[in-house]
């Protein structure tokens, strides 16, 4: 499975507006943000870097003031990360991710909460704002925030929400248009009045059934604590490798 998440990875920074491709990476440019989190790298599967390829890389990013950052599953490529590391990055983080299938999804017991596809400008504004809020502000809203899910959505992929009950976001999360078999879903948020309610499980839940009804074979994703791991589980979603993140500092 680690070989399709990083294939999958490859084909999903290829769809960004600005791709470049330097010998055995494939840099992912949005123009609209300069956010290393949207504006990464990752290495094709099996790559094996020298130490012009990983120079290249770092040219790629300071040519367009961004930061020099890669997110991949290392076992699909073990002689990245040392090569990375000789030219100075560092690891930012290592997380574990779950994958979904058909066969382990599971049902949910409340059917309670209702789970929407956003179809207005207001709906897709009202996620970023919300979605901001559930990660305490570190990714602020904006318009071109809300452009993205609009665009992920019209894309192929998908965007759920729940509804409060002013009429704003409760939760959200969108996941990317199916590549390879799969898709990964991101940026699972709940506000915190809304939290223990199940809105990330229900978002969650219509996304993965989304995704599985365009072909997917499998749907992941990563997670950010032992609490969004057993939502994440009750879902359906099964422990399946984990990915690294690196980045340079200037």
């Amino acid at each position: 499975m680690d070989i399709d998440v990083q294939r999958f990875a490859v084909t999903n920074l290829r769809r960004r507006p600005e791709v470049v491709e330097t010998a055995c990476f494939v840099v992912g440019i949005d123009p609209t943000t300069t956010s290393p989190y949207v504006n990464y790298a990752t290495p094709v599967p099996g790559a094996r870097p020298t130490e012009r390829d990983v120079a290249a890389l770092i040219a790629a990013f300071h040519e367009r003031g961004l930061k020099p950052r890669l997110e991949f599953a290392p076992d699909t490529a073990p002689e990245v990360a040392p090569a990375l590391r000789r030219a100075g990055f560092t690891t930012e983080a290592v997380h574990e991710y779950l994958v979904c299938t058909p066969a382990t999804r599971t049902s949910l017991r409340d059917g309670r909460l209702v789970v929407e596809t956003p179809s207005t400008d207001a709906d897709f504004t009202e996620i970023d704002i919300a979605l901001s809020d559930a990660y305490g502000g570190e990714f602020p809203p904006s318009p071109a925030g809300a452009a993205r899910l609009r665009r992920t959505q019209e894309r192929g992929g998908a965007v759920r929400f729940v509804r409060s009950a002013d009429g704003g976001c409760a939760g959200a999360a969108s996941c990317s248009a199916p590549a390879v078999g799969t898709a990964e879903l991101a940026g699972v948020g709940t506000r915190p009045a809304h939290r223990r309610q199940g809105v990330a499980a229900a978002v969650t839940a219509s996304l993965a059934d989304a995704m599985f009804a365009k072909g997917a074979d499998s749907v992941w994703l990563e997670y950010g604590g032992e609490g969004s791991r057993r939502v994440y589980e009750r879902v359906g979603f099964r422990p399946r490798g984990t990915r690294l993140y690196l980045s340079l500092e200037d």
